[in-house]
């Protein structure tokens, strides 16, 4: 059996577990609480998913520095935006009303391009273009891609003249002015006007 640091009781780990709104401080919560209550590292792996050397090193971090210490530490890092920087985001904000200059329309690679050579970096992985597009809540409106085989307005034009012959209940639509009646079938006959 595990050794639990006295920093919180059994109840008050299991209150933090059941009312964390973040997802990975409630599973780190709940690994702590189960081995509090008295479950081996074996028992809590099987119940959580988690790896026994994951389990020890989540109980290391709580019996140094106590609750503190669970959940995704990465958020709270202290380091400033080195990149999506407010005042370079507003600038694209300003920047994205014009085209980009080889034309077509904003990408988030050409975004990361831009945004590489107002921050005066060699290049920026496109990824932190997608990033500042959404950080400004704008979205590509690109057009669908024409079909190279899609009928001309004329041809659309015809096909609707065409197909705008009223049909009638009981009768089958003729759809060329010019059929015979030894293009129907001798089964279908009775369907005709």
């Amino acid at each position: 059996m595990a050794h639990v640091a006295g920093h919180l009781s059994v109840a008050a780990l299991e209150e933090r577990y059941e009312a964390c709104g973040d997802a990975t401080s409630s599973r780190h919560f709940q690994t702590i609480w189960l081995l509090a209550k008295g479950h081996t590292i074996g028992e809590v792996s099987a119940m959580t998913s988690f790896g026994g050397r994951w389990i020890e090193q989540l109980l290391e971090r709580y019996n140094a520095r106590g609750p503190s210490a669970l959940g995704d530490l990465r958020r709270g890092n202290g380091a400033v935006a080195t990149v999506l920087r407010p005042e370079v985001l507003d600038r694209l904000g300003a920047r994205l009303a014009d085209p980009p200059p080889d034309g077509g329309v904003w990408t988030s690679a050409k975004v990361a391009h831009w945004m590489a050579g107002e921050l005066g970096l060699a290049s920026l992985a496109a990824q932190r273009g997608w990033e500042a597009l959404r950080a400004i809540d704008w979205s590509i409106q690109k057009p669908r891609p024409r079909n190279p085989k899609a009928a001309t307005l004329e041809e659309q034009d015809d096909f609707k003249k065409r197909m705008a012959r009223p049909v009638c209940k009981g009768f089958v639509l003729r759809l060329a002015a010019d059929q015979s009646a030894s293009t129907y079938p001798a089964s279908r006959d009775s369907l005709r006007p």
